[in-house]
């Protein structure tokens, strides 16, 4: 098939409506990966499948070059129950096109797909390009991007395809839930007790509403700490033996998550235990090549509070997508077509500025 960016353009947008009709929950991505797959044969790309993940290389890949990571997922959440238009018929009316993984992140998706097919074939770029659309992303689940980066060379810098209307996200906030346990003594509601478990957490709670870390992020912000869960009791006469909380805390790029980690359990008056510490903020340098290509270009830089698959990554990575990260998980979600031929267009002449010396 011939490669033209209206071409481009005009099959990405097929391949979204293709996606928004095939239901691809987290863990049940294997229809579209087949559509995803179907874009590579039609452009004679040669691809790879690991899971529901599906990757690609550039023609020339050497070795010898570094590698850029073009990464974006294809799983949704499942719709919700606001929905007002079927969330899988993908229609588009006054240029939105509705349906379910449209904004996030389908058009970012079909977009870096359409760049990294424009890219495929060329010979005077001085990275290595990698093409992988990835599963498991919405519930961080253990095989999307994680598994996939075990067996993919060394990647060097990364574009995460999400919506964040093609400004550069240069930096994104990494996440540590925390389950906490106040303790307290039960008894029967009726006889004094000065050791009453849910008494207890009054002050807890206070603790962590007040509780503030010293580092504040120039592009982040504050780290955010947040009680999003509270449980305890089972019946009306009984002071249960303790109450269980869940804090959610979303990190700036000062912290690792350990140390958000090891503060809290050392510091917070009560039980505090860490689901996981994996999911690390990330960032690029503001003076990077990929970030003054896309600065040239008229975009700005920002911080993002959202969590995404840079969370996974251990090198420099760039948060880039056609798309409003608003939208996202809303009913009727919906992406303007134009966001998304926009959005062909900037990914490739971002990649142009950084691929392409004089």
């Amino acid at each position: 098939m011939k490669i033209t960016k209206s071409n481009l353009k005009e099959n990405a947008l097929s391949l979204l409506q293709d996606l928004i009709a095939q239901p691809s929950f987290s863990k049940q991505e294997a229809k579209t990966a087949e559509l995803i797959q179907n874009w590579f044969i039609s452009y004679n790309i040669p691809f790879k499948r690991q899971d529901n993940n599906v990757y690609a290389f550039n023609k020339h890949f050497d070795s010898n070059k570094p590698t850029l990571l073009l990464n974006s997922h294809h799983d949704t959440v499942k719709p919700n129950s606001a929905y007002t238009k079927d969330p899988f018929t993908p229609i588009i009316e006054e240029g939105k096109l509705f349906g379910l993984g449209s904004n996030d992140a389908g058009g970012c998706l079909v977009s870096l797909i359409a760049a990294f097919t424009y890219f495929y074939e060329s010979e005077d770029i001085d990275h290595n390009i990698i093409m992988a659309a990835t599963a498991e992303e919405e519930n961080s689940g253990p095989l999307g991007l994680n598994s996939l980066l075990e067996i993919l060379p060394k990647v060097d810098v990364a574009i995460v395809g999400e919506p964040t209307q093609m400004q550069l996200a240069i930096a994104e906030k990494g996440l540590v839930i925390f389950d906490g346990i106040v303790h307290g003594t039960p008894s029967h509601a009726a006889h004094p007790n000065n050791d009453n478990a849910i008494y207890n957490s009054i002050k807890v709670l206070d603790w962590f509403k007040n509780y503030s870390f010293p580092k504040s992020s120039e592009v982040l912000g504050d780290v955010k700490l947040t009680v999003t869960q509270i449980n305890a009791g089972s019946q009306h006469n009984v002071v249960p033996a303790k109450v269980e909380l869940v804090i959610d805390v979303r990190v700036n790029d000062c912290y690792t998550n350990k140390e958000i980690a090891n503060m809290l359990t050392d510091e917070a008056p009560c039980e505090l235990k860490p689901r996981s510490l994996r999911l690390n903020s990330s960032s690029i340098p503001k003076e990077h090549p990929l970030v003054r290509s896309g600065i040239s270009l008229g975009r700005s830089t920002y911080g993002s509070p959202t969590l995404s698959d840079q969370a996974a990554l251990s090198c420099p990575s760039l948060k880039l997508g056609p798309g409003d990260s608003t939208r996202s998980h809303t009913a009727d979600e919906y992406i303007f077509i134009d966001e998304i031929t926009e959005g062909i267009d900037l990914y490739i002449e971002i990649l142009k500025g950084f691929l392409i010396k004089d």
